[in-house]
């Protein structure tokens, strides 16, 4: 399963760690997309299932060193490493922007994503009607949950715990948000919060869950690109499209809640043009801005696969 790599692999690697954490902390965007534009899904989720009995049976009878080899824990570590340092830093920009300059941010996001339904989907070696009807039930499905209200539920230990679990899931998964998940459950600003605030008791919840979630969850996706690789792709790119609902720039609030701290937070958006935005929030739609930081963002995706498929 583990690469022969140099310090400067394991540099590369912690930087893609840093882009995935990055898109896991805003609502709409997967870091798994990342993983997967990178080139380095299909060994993420191979790592994440080896942590099994075998691993445990190696630990005790050949030592760490053994285990450390079997799970490809130097990759992980470099990834980890990056992921946890784009959290602990981004996590006041995104709040910044999407307080600040939302539509400008969603546009971006959504370039990124528009982007990487094309680079996911040209990876089916062949298109037919079964893979096209797998597509479009793959996009009816993130739309359908990106278009789901959000609630909002206690925190307690078993909401944290719980809500790991499931986010973790969709966080790995192509096309579908962790973030947004976790915005759906009403957890996305606690979770974000003990982040900002090093609240290492929720922190630790939270991670519990997440290894709980991973370590089931990577089997599944595991076993998928193992059997059914072409038929997984068309359902993530489905995913991918299905999910641009969710990050579509020009949003009209239509009802308000108040959050755990009392603050007035949307409820229900409906998409609309960027003038209807205009007409109907009395704001900007900052349109040429927006569109050149989606072609932004995908040109960032198009040069980040065309750079992974010469390295192939």
């Amino acid at each position: 399963m583990g690469q022969s790599r140099r310090l400067k692999d394991y540099v590369v690697l912690t930087c893609k760690g840093i882009l995935m954490g990055a898109a896991d902390a805003v609502p709409g965007v997967s870091g798994g997309t990342i993983a997967f534009i990178t080139g380095i899904y299909e060994e993420l989720i191979g790592s994440i299932r080896r942590f099994d009995l075998e691993a445990l049976k190696l630990l005790f009878s050949q030592g760490p060193q053994a285990t450390w080899r079997h799970v490809n824990g130097s990759f992980l570590l470099a990834l980890l490493l990056g992921i946890g340092l784009s959290l602990a830093t981004l996590a006041h920009i995104v709040l910044f922007m999407l307080a600040t300059y939302p539509v400008m941010l969603w546009s971006f996001f959504f370039g990124l994503i528009l982007a990487s339904t094309w680079v996911i989907s040209r990876h089916v070696t062949h298109w037919d009607s079964s893979f096209s009807l797998l597509f479009l039930s793959g996009a009816a499905i993130a739309y359908l949950i990106t278009s789901l209200t959000p609630t909002e539920i206690e925190v307690s230990m078993l909401t944290v715990f719980l809500s790991g679990s499931v986010a973790i899931c969709a966080m790995i998964l192509p096309g579908i948000s962790g973030s947004f998940i976790l915005l759906l459950l009403g957890m996305y600003s606690p979770i974000l919060q003990a982040v900002k605030d090093l609240d290492l008791s929720i922190i630790g919840l939270f991670a519990t869950g997440c290894a709980a979630g991973l370590l089931s969850f990577s089997r599944l996706l595991n076993w998928l690109f193992t059997a059914y690789k072409m038929q997984t792709l068309a359902v993530m790119s489905g995913f991918l499209l299905g999910s641009l609902n969710k990050v579509w720039p020009w949003k009209y609030t239509t009802a308000y809640t108040l959050n755990s701290h009392g603050k007035q937070v949307p409820l229900a958006q409906d998409n609309v043009s960027p003038f209807n935005y205009e007409a109907l929030s009395g704001q900007d739609s900052f349109l040429m801005v927006s569109i050149i930081l989606l072609v932004l963002g995908m040109v960032i995706v198009l040069w980040m696969e065309r750079g992974q498929s010469t390295n192939r």
